[in-house]
């Protein structure tokens, strides 16, 4: 994040090293999907005082992954011996790590079996992960409970009656969370409902009946956690270092003990983040073991308890080259506790082009520094319209729905190199929402070149299924 632009910035995808010369900056007239990059490598980033305002976000892909592969290049005896030796190293890493490894990149050998007989949402898991029930729980507008079953075939309301605070926990915990927080009622327009049965099985959907009627017409709201309400004040004039408690869901991923990307808490037992950042080329990067979060703060130099990470869930869709669905899910080793999340958006749920938001993260506060900020950094970015983005001028048709872009067509606003995966919020009824997870753009801050995040409300069933399949 950053004020200041530089003629000629380095790819934020190559690798940090201050002995070796960046690759050079391709045009920026038209770009194109081979020159795509994320704006944040996944390679740990030295921390330094932070110099100013951070306000930036920036990549360009297949440039960097040249620059990558000359340096990976080995020629002659010597070459073809390194390669022995990394071809034993992954046949003792298949021995020893298994389907684990892929299930962490994402390209699950664990695969999800479903017999011909399966059945979506009729409350019994039928396929090995559990897919087949995964995804029959949402929330509408003002948390409306809604639920599908396989004989209603689409999402409804469920009536309040018969409902309890025994039914509100299970329904929370089916969907990845410890406990429900707040039940209320609203007034439903519906003419069709899903009502409580006679006996309560473990998962909600399994649990209610289609009905055609519901006791003044009142229907389940309810919120799995409190979120979005940070303890202090965000009242904020313009980019700069955040206070403490500002943004307390803001998480720090380290990779063997350097910060490498951002996160955000979204439940005491998950982290979202970008997919980009365990690259699938190294498996080092795709073993939990490598990593340790930190929550809540806003030092580097003054780091909380840590977490462990379980278990890392890539998109399975997830593109390296176009970035499309770059997200990511972190099981954490144990719930955090006395830090509040960010809220996840509810279905249906938009901020319009325009719409005031905040990034936050510890990346570089310039374009081209080599360090990134010992402080957590904050900057208001304004929502772009997909059409806007996908200008000529602008990014020419990259830009995908499952893509937001944010920042300024004039440039000085924006995320950059080692903000990462970690948040774009937008706040609606005094609670901040995950719009976006930082993912890719062309250099920080530049005139033209905002900054692109994974559309958070785009991806809220791949998000919801799998924190259900994690707490199966």
């Amino acid at each position: 994040m950053e004020d200041r632009q530089t003629d000629a910035p380095p790819l934020y995808d190559s690798v940090v090293n201050q002995n070796t010369s960046p690759p050079s900056y391709p045009s920026l007239q038209v770009l194109s999907a081979t020159q795509i990059q994320s704006y944040y490598i996944p390679q740990p980033i030295p921390q330094m005082p932070a110099p100013c305002v951070v306000e930036t976000i920036s990549t360009q892909r297949r440039h960097v992954r040249t620059y990558r592969s000359k340096r990976c290049c080995f020629g002659g005896l010597g070459g073809s011996a390194f390669l022995v030796v990394l071809l034993i190293i992954a046949a003792w890493l298949g021995v020893r790590y298994g389907s684990s490894l892929w299930t962490l990149s994402g390209k699950d050998k664990e695969t999800d079996i479903c017999p011909p007989s399966s059945v979506n949402c009729d409350g019994k898991r039928d396929c090995s992960l559990g897919s087949d029930e995964s995804r029959c729980v949402r929330f509408g507008t003002a948390n409306e409970l809604q639920v599908m079953t396989s004989k209603a075939g689409s999402f409804l309301p469920v009536c309040a009656q018969g409902w309890s605070k025994n039914i509100a926990d299970q329904t929370c915990q089916q969907l990845g969370f410890r406990q429900s927080y707040a039940v209320d009622v609203l007034k439903s327009n519906s003419s069709v409902f899903q009502s409580m049965n006679n006996q309560f099985s473990n998962t909600i959907q399994g649990s209610v009946n289609i009905s055609l009627s519901c006791p003044l017409q009142q229907t389940v709201s309810l919120r799995c956690c409190d979120c979005g309400r940070p303890p202090v004040s965000t009242r904020i004039i313009g980019g700069d270092m955040a206070a403490e408690g500002q943004w307390p869901w803001q998480a720090s991923l380290h990779f063997r003990g350097h910060h490498t990307c951002g996160g955000t808490l979204v439940a005491p037992d998950f982290i979202i983040t970008a997919a980009h950042c365990f690259s699938q080329e190294k498996s080092d990067y795709l073993l939990p073991s490598n990593w340790k979060v930190y929550i809540g703060m806003v030092s580097q130099l003054k780091l909380p308890s840590l977490y462990n990470v379980k278990k890392i869930t890539i998109h399975e869709n997830y593109d390296p080259d176009t970035k499309n669905n770059d997200i990511a899910l972190l099981i954490l080793n144990r719930p955090v506790s006395n830090v509040q999340p960010a809220c996840l958006p509810v279905f249906g749920q938009t901020f319009s082009p325009g719409s005031k938001c905040w990034t936050t993260g510890f990346g570089v506060t310039r374009e081209g520094d080599d360090s990134g900020s010992i402080i957590l950094m904050q900057v208001a970015v304004g929502l772009i319209d997909l059409v806007v983005c996908n200008k000529p001028a602008v990014y020419n048709g990259l830009i995908t729905e499952n893509m937001q872009c944010a920042g300024d067509l004039i440039g000085g606003k924006d995320s950059c190199q080692g903000d990462s995966g970690g948040p774009l919020v937008c706040k609606a009824d005094d609670r901040w929402y995950l719009t976006g997870v930082t993912s890719w753009g062309d250099g920080c801050g530049k005139i033209n070149r905002p900054g692109i995040y994974s559309n958070v409300g785009r991806l809220l069933t791949w998000i919801h299924g799998k924190m259900q399949q994690e707490r199966q």
